[in-house]
């Protein structure tokens, strides 16, 4: 796999040292706009540098393109790279906007390309145990879910890009509460109904939100909430699915997260309370472990975990929550 990563941002920093030291992976070129940042990460990591995504798209000796940069340029640079016989990791939120998405849907299986969304989150371990038991069934179906994504803000958040609606898909529940929106479509399946608040209670950054509260209902009536904060003041995670005889909880990602963890219980009316809990120390694995499987899909050829369809659903999710928000009605859903 010869593999050129667009941008050079944060993501990029983080991605490129995993492709570095995959078997069978070259790192042929890393791009960013002004082309600064990328010769200096290019430097690190022994590769060339570019400026500008044409330097990495129009290449003839690259066959994977990780997408890295802010969600205005995703949808452009994605489709190229697809429309040139390339397979693409684009970051999440897949987009700026649904209609963007759907085209980008739309290429790639027009095309043939393996598009996989940036939801690394799903290859956490603890939040990729805890899939596997409810999978199995032994605490039976789902009944609800209960997430808390918040971060403690920086000194200048307004100003960035993440605070401008002209390039951000949406404020801190489409950046960063679209994680655990994704979750809990992976975890309970598709919802048909959504209804939420947004505000912008702290950051002048309006129309884009720093908390967003979201439920979501299946047809079985399963509900979901998220709160996705960006005045949380210290960095908090907590994802939860109670089912009939149990529930799964994980709390922290590591880092300023916390360690993370995975705590299974089962319930018991008379018994005592059994709660058994995993601890899963040392660095963030889940950028490693979905760099794995992406490798998987682009050899096998078949879909990857959180593929494109994926990240245009969690997209209309949270879309549904700008929405009712805007209007104060709950939204209907198709299902994806």
């Amino acid at each position: 796999m010869r593999v050129a990563i667009i941008g050079a941002g944060l993501q990029a920093r983080r991605r490129a040292p995993v492709v570095k030291e995959w078997p069978g992976a070259e790192l042929v070129i890393v791009t960013s706009i002004d082309g600064r940042s990328a010769k200096v990460l290019a430097g690190s990591l022994g590769c060339a540098s570019g400026t500008g995504w044409k330097d990495a798209v129009d290449r003839d000796d690259v066959d994977v393109v990780l997408v890295c940069t802010p969600p205005d340029s995703h949808a452009e640079i994605s489709i190229a790279a697809m429309e040139s016989g390339k397979d693409v990791l684009c970051e999440k939120p897949l987009t700026r906007t649904v209609e963007e998405a759907e085209r980008l849907v739309a290429v790639a299986i027009k095309s043939g390309r393996i598009l996989k969304c940036g939801f690394n989150h799903r290859h956490h371990p603890a939040i990729w145990q805890a899939k596997q038991v409810v999978d199995k069934g032994e605490l039976g179906k789902p009944l609800f879910g209960r997430a808390v994504y918040g971060i403690g803000g920086r000194p200048g958040f307004d100003k960035e890009w993440r605070a401008d609606p002209k390039i951000a898909f949406g404020g801190q529940l489409g950046e960063q509460g679209i994680h655990a929106v994704d979750l809990f479509r992976w975890f309970i399946g598709e919802f048909v109904e959504a209804t939420g608040f947004t505000s912008a209670a702290y950051w002048p950054i309006a129309p884009l939100e720093d908390n967003g509260f979201a439920l979501y209902r299946t047809s079985a009536g399963v509900i979901a909430s998220v709160h996705a904060s960006f005045t949380q003041w210290r960095n908090t995670f907590s994802f939860e699915v109670y089912c009939e005889d149990g529930y799964v909880r994980v709390d922290g990602l590591g880092a300023s997260y916390g360690t993370e963890t995975l705590r299974v219980g089962i319930k018991d009316y008379h018994g005592p309370f059994v709660e058994t809990v995993t601890e899963f120390r040392g660095g963030d694995r889940s950028w490693h472990d979905e760099w794995k499987e992406f490798a998987r899909a682009i050899e096998s050829r078949t879909a990857p975990i959180g593929d494109g369809r994926d990240g245009l659903a969690a997209m209309k999710l949270v879309s549904a929550i700008y929405e009712s928000s805007r209007t104060g009605k709950a939204v209907r859903l198709d299902p994806a």
